[in-house]
């Protein structure tokens, strides 16, 4: 299972669950944990995939924010040793984009889904290292993917992660950009859609 959150509410005895079979041999198990599924409902569970798939969609010019570079590179080197997820250069106005993705899969109450679903450092430093780059002068986005379709609304979960959620509100000071975009997603693909509604730190 390529999955480092809590997995919270997605990891019950007797939820069905969708797998992919691998023909490599020289994988230790052959089956990855790709989909959750409730009812209709469903939840990308693989972290292996948000980047691929925020690629292809900026590709298709599916992200309107994010269209009109001549040029997108993955894991890219940038900041104190860490690897941008999406390198964007060449856009109309000249500045490079840096783009951070985090894969969304919490939902305590459907239809919000919330970000983090446990304590991340490392998403922390990565939204200061977004804010060095936007305070040198060139785009610095956070890019939230909700891989469920049960979805609309997008906050982050202060509650699990006081310290992510105040680093958020310094880094869009800095001039850090938040965007959310959910997936469809059904048995045999999973693709982004459209925008979701933000509203970062909601109550109640």
């Amino acid at each position: 299972m390529a999955n480092p959150g809590s997995m919270m509410g997605l990891a019950d005895p007797g939820m069905r669950v969708w797998l992919s079979k691998s023909d490599n041999p020289k994988r230790k198990l052959a089956y990855s944990w790709e989909l959750l599924q409730f009812g209709e409902t469903f939840v990308g569970i693989n972290t292996m995939h948000p980047n691929k798939l925020v690629t292809e969609a900026i590709e298709a010019d599916a992200i309107p924010e994010l269209t009109g570079y001549g040029s997108l590179r993955r894991e890219v080197k940038y900041g104190k040793s860490s690897r941008i997820d999406i390198f964007l250069e060449d856009g109309a106005d000249g500045r490079l984009c840096y783009v951070e993705v985090k894969n969304v899969h919490l939902s305590r109450t459907p239809p919000l889904a919330e970000f983090p679903d446990s304590v991340t450092a490392r998403g922390a430093k990565h939204l200061v290292e977004l804010g060095d780059m936007a305070e040198a002068g060139h785009r610095a986005v956070m890019l939230f993917l909700v891989q469920r379709t049960d979805c609309t609304q997008f906050s982050l979960a202060a509650d699990m992660d006081p310290v992510y959620a105040d680093t958020m509100k310094t880094a869009l000071a800095r001039g850090v950009e938040v965007l959310c975009y959910g997936c469809e997603i059904t048995q045999t693909h999973i693709r982004v859609t459209d925008p979701l509604e933000l509203d970062l730190y909601r109550t109640g």
